[in-house]
């Protein structure tokens, strides 16, 4: 896990991630974008391990989720120029980003890239490229969520002008990537049948980030004793009013609902 989200720190050995390279940028415009839900995060994972809480190591996450933050919205400048929505996607490893992405590739109607993010291999950003989208991939090595930085790299190979979304793909977890504001319009969170109907209401941090919930793998639903309300009536807690959507990729229509919600969000921006 990562040294520089809090996941893996004890005492004061907390550090800057080699990976956080920092930038100054300057905009002939203004852009704000509120960042209380990556400080809400941190105060959160600060809360739940008391060996963190010292102010030697709070300083320094502050530190580095300001300096991540700023690059965050240096990126929306970029997609925001462009007339580029941006969307993260984030679950856990296996929830089906890559597929769900696959399948929009053979249906959506807009036009997108996709920046990917790993700890290791390309095969993600390779499928993408097969089927005539552009891909960039982000190798992160032990880092287990993509920042703005590296985001930021992968933009520079994203034909902006060509596309009218950006998906970010992070790399599949449920707890770091929360934190984190890689310059994204919206975020998108799944979570699959498989994985049992408690994810929810174990990882709320991520699911109160998200724009929309996508319950995958949906055919899957009769192998498995999966409360389909009760995840439900959980992310609504976390997040009142939060969109839902149900979805197998062996079902046209459920793609196309995916569709559709990001076209009203992409028309409402532009």
């Amino acid at each position: 896990m990562c040294a520089d989200c809090g996941c893996s720190i004890t005492g004061t050995t907390l550090g800057d991630g080699h990976h956080h390279h920092h930038h100054d940028h300057e905009h002939g415009h203004s852009h704000t974008h509120d960042h209380s839900h990556e400080h809400q995060a941190a105060h959160e994972t600060l809360h739940h391990n008391p060996q963190l809480n010292d102010a030697k190591t709070i300083s320094v996450i502050t530190k580095i989720l300001d300096k991540n933050n700023h690059e965050a919205s240096h990126n929306r400048a970029h997609f925001d120029k462009h007339g580029v929505l941006s969307i993260n996607l984030m679950s856990s490893p296996g929830s089906g980003k890559t597929t769900l992405l696959e399948k929009m590739a053979d249906m959506a109607e807009f036009h997108f890239g996709v920046i990917e993010g790993d700890l290791e291999t390309s095969r993600d950003a390779d499928r993408i490229k097969s089927k005539g989208i552009p891909a960039y991939q982000i190798q992160t090595g032990s880092a287990c969520h993509l920042d703005a930085f590296m985001v930021h790299k992968g933009l520079h190979d994203m034909p902006l002008d060509e596309i009218d979304v950006c998906f970010i793909e992070n790399v599949g977890n449920l707890v770091c990537p929360a934190s984190y504001d890689v310059g994204a319009h919206l975020n998108i969170v799944l979570v699959s049948v498989p994985e049992g109907s408690d994810k929810i209401e174990k990882y709320p941090v991520m699911f109160r980030q998200a724009d929309l919930i996508l319950i995958t793998k949906m055919d899957l639903i009769e192998h498995f004793e999966y409360d389909l309300e009760h995840e439900k009536n959980e992310a609504r807690k976390i997040k009142p009013g939060v969109d839902i959507l149900e979805v197998s990729v062996k079902d046209e229509d459920s793609i196309k609902r995916v569709i559709e919600w990001i076209e009203f969000k992409r028309k409402m921006r532009s």
